[in-house]
């Protein structure tokens, strides 16, 4: 300890303030506390005239909105405050700095998010405007609806085979053509017999020497004999 103390009192002692640079400090002080109170003084009074305000304002029970102007944030949050110790909502728009300001509202008033959609994007909003966007959303409301309840017609042709052609080939003829190519309803073609012919090759070459033979032995039979 003796060490320790000898130590200390060896160190050069910080210099002593002369009286006039006390004095200074201490005017300095009492000027900054002096600033302070004015100005918890004028945020006080700032409250009160923002309450009043709101008092005067909605006992008209035709107000339902009170707009303030652009003001610094540390009014704002007054602003907020006291609405809502009045039992009032309140909304900020606009940009910081530049033109934010408060809008106030009776709670049974509130706005509608379209509202507040707008007035954060910087858009006009009124009444007119409100009632657009309601009669919109329900006309495509229905529109859904009828979509969702409308049946897919059935197709009915204008006019079919029949009555297409008979003009052409005769009423027997239109009949009889509009009975060989009746669709199929299973597959939704013609059928195969109306389409094709369904013999082999061999039937089929058969089929045309054995026309050619009858052929020639028609003729031979019609050709009068030399003799």
């Amino acid at each position: 300890m003796d060490l320790l103390g000898s130590i200390m009192s060896s160190m050069d002692k910080p210099p002593s303030l002369s009286e006039k640079e006390r004095l200074l400090i201490k005017k300095r002080k009492e000027e900054t506390e002096k600033r302070q109170a004015a100005e918890k003084q004028r945020l006080k009074k700032f409250k009160e005239r923002v309450e009043s305000k709101f008092v005067s304002h909605f006992q008209d029970s035709a107000n339902i909105m009170l707009k303030f102007e652009p003001m610094d944030q540390i009014y704002r949050s007054i602003v907020h405050e006291a609405a809502e110790s009045a039992g009032l909502l309140s909304y900020a728009f606009g940009t910081d700095g530049v033109d934010r300001y408060v809008r106030v509202y009776r709670k049974e008033n509130a706005p509608c998010e379209d509202e507040l959609a707008a007035r954060r994007r910087g858009d006009p909003w009124n009444e007119q405007i409100k009632q657009q966007l309601i009669e919109k959303r329900r006309l495509v409301k229905l529109e859904e609806a009828e979509a969702i309840n409308r049946k897919p017609e059935k197709f009915t042709p204008n006019s079919n085979y029949r009555d297409k052609y008979v003009h052409l080939i005769g009423q027997e003829a239109a009949l009889e053509a509009a009975k060989k190519t009746e669709t199929n309803k299973t597959y939704g073609f013609v059928p195969s017999e109306n389409k094709k012919d369904v013999r082999s090759i061999e039937q089929t070459m058969a089929d045309i020497r054995a026309k050619k033979r009858l052929k020639v032995n028609h003729e031979a039979t019609e050709t009068p004999s030399n003799n």
